[in-house]
C-alpha cells in the first residue's frame, strides 16, 4: 500500500505556529510542518508493509501523529492469532522517520507502532512545565492516553534514548500494559555525581573504554544551560539545514543506500526547525544534556520483578552500558538483559539495523 494514500485524509493535518512567539519566523527559517509532512513521506515511500498514518487525537485536544504497519501477506493469520504489538519511542529530536530502517523488518509477523512524542516531529507542540517531574509526567500520561485511544491492551515498549527514559517512567506506572520492556541507549539513567567522581578518580568500570561525546553533543550542551537545546537551529534561520550537515554528517552515512541526497538531515532539520516544545520538557527534565534530573536508576526498583526488561547498547556509544548493568544488580533475580550491539553508535537501530532488527524480533517472539 503506497503510504501517502495510505494516510487518512484530514483536515488541518498540519499544527500551526500561531500565537507562539515563534510564530513571525518562518520567512526567516526554511521550514514548516508541510516541508516536514513532505519530506517525511519520501522516507515512508520506502516502506512495503501495509501503513496507516494518521493523527490520533487524545481527550485533551493534542495529536499524536502515528504509523501502524501490519504485513500484508500474513495479515489474516495475526487477525486470527493476535500478536502483542510492538510500539515504538523514538529519543530527543527524533521522529517516526528516523525508524525506517526496522519497522518493515519488525511487522513481519506482528503490528508495529511508532509515533512522534509530545511535542516532537508532527505532533501537537503544547507548552510544557518547567518542573522536572511535571514535565515527565505530562509526556508520560500522552503515552497512556495515546494507547487508550488506539485501543491496545498491552505492547512490548521500545525506547530509544529520551524514549528509554519515558518507556521506563511508563512501565513504572502502567505495569499491566507492557509485557517487554526494550531500552536502546536510554538516556538518564545514572546519577550525574557518581559519573563524574569516577571519572574524577581516573576509574574504569568497563573493559572497554567508552568514546568520548561525540562533537554535536558538546556544542548542543554549551547553550543547553541558557536556550532550548535546538535554539540554535533556529536562530540560524536558512543556515539551519547547513548546520545540521555540518554537525550531523553521520545521519547521511546512515541511510545513504537508502537517498542518495540530503532527504534525513532535512528531516532531522524540519523535525527541530519548528516551535520549541518537547525539548522545553526535555530541558526541564535534564541537569545538562547528558543527565537527568531525576535519574531511572533511583526508581527501576519500582518495575515489578515480572515485567522482562532488555537493555540495548550501541558498543561504540557515548552512552555508558554500565547503567545497565547496574540495573541488573538492582532488579536481582528479575528477568532483565543487557546486550551490546558491536560497531553501533548510539543510533542503534541505523548503524546495524539487521542485527537490531533480528534481536528485537527474538525478544518479541519470546513474548508470543
Amino acid at each position: 500500500m503506497d503510504p501517502v494514500t495510505a494516510t487518512t485524509p484530514m483536515q488541518n493535518d498540519c499544527e500551526t505556529e500561531s500565537g507562539s512567539v515563534w510564530s513571525w519566523w518562518p520567512s526567516w527559517r526554511p521550514t514548516s510542518m508541510s516541508l516536514l509532512k513532505t519530506t517525511e513521506s519520501k522516507i515512508l515511500a520506502c516502506i512495503q508493509n501495509d501503513l496507516w498514518a494518521r493523527f490520533v487525537t487524545l481527550p485533551n485536544q493534542y495529536r499524536i501523529w502515528t504509523l501502524t504497519l501490519t504485513n500484508k501477506v500474513v495479515r489474516k493469520r495475526i487477525e486470527q492469532v493476535p500478536k502483542t504489538p510492538l510500539v515504538m519511542v523514538h529519543g530527543f529530536g527524533g521522529g517516526v522517520g528516523l525508524w525506517i530502517r526496522n519497522l518493515e523488518a519488525l511487522s513481519r509477523s506482528r503490528p508495529v507502532y511508532a509515533f512522534d512524542l509530545l511535542g516532537f516531529g508532527r505532533s501537537s507542540r503544547p507548552p510544557f512545565p518547567s518542573d522536572a517531574a511535571k514535565a515527565e509526567e505530562q509526556f508520560v500520561d500522552s503515552i497512556e492516553q495515546w494507547r487508550q485511544s488506539v485501543g491496545l491492551e498491552n505492547m512490548i515498549l521500545l525506547g530509544h534514548s529520551l524514549g528509554g527514559y519515558l518507556a521506563s517512567s511508563y512501565a513504572i506506572q502502567y505495569p499491566s500494559r507492557v509485557s517487554h520492556l526494550i531500552l536502546v541507549d536510554p538516556w538518564g539513567f545514572p546519577e550525574r555525581t557518581q559519573a563524574q567522581n569516577q571519572e574524577d578518580q581516573g576509574q574504569e568500570t568497563e573493559l572497554v573504554k567508552r568514546p568520548p561525546l561525540p562533537r554535536w553533543v558538546k556544542a548542543i550542551a554549551a547553550v543547553v544551560s541558557l536556550f532550548n537545546p535546538l535554539a540554535v537551529i533556529r536562530a540560524a534561520g536558512p543556515w539551519g539545514p547547513g548546520l545540521v550537515n555540518r554537525f550531523r554528517p553521520d545521519f547521511k552515512r546512515k541511510f545513504e543506500d537508502l537517498f542518495d541526497d540530503d532527504t534525513m538531515t532535512q528531516y532531522i532539520y524540519h523535525c527541530n526547525a519548528q516551535t520549541p516544545s518537547g525539548e522545553v520538557g526535555f530541558r526541564a527534565m535534564s541537569a545538562s544534556l547528558g543527565w537527568a534530573k531525576r535519574p531511572m536508576l533511583h526508581r527501576v526498583h519500582l518495575l515489578p520483578p515480572s515485567m522482562p526488561l532488555t537493555m540495548l547498547y550501541g558498543a561504540r556509544s557515548w552512552v555508558d552500558s554500565s547503567s545497565g548493568d547496574r540495573v541488573v544488580q538492582i532488579r536481582s533475580k528479575a528477568h532483565t538483559k543487557v546486550l551490546l550491539i558491536n560497531d553501533a553508535s548510539h543510533h542503534v537501530y541505523a548503524d546495524q539495523p539487521e542485527e537490531f532488527n533480528k534481536v528485537v524480533e527474538k525478544i518479541c517472539n519470546s513474548v508470543n
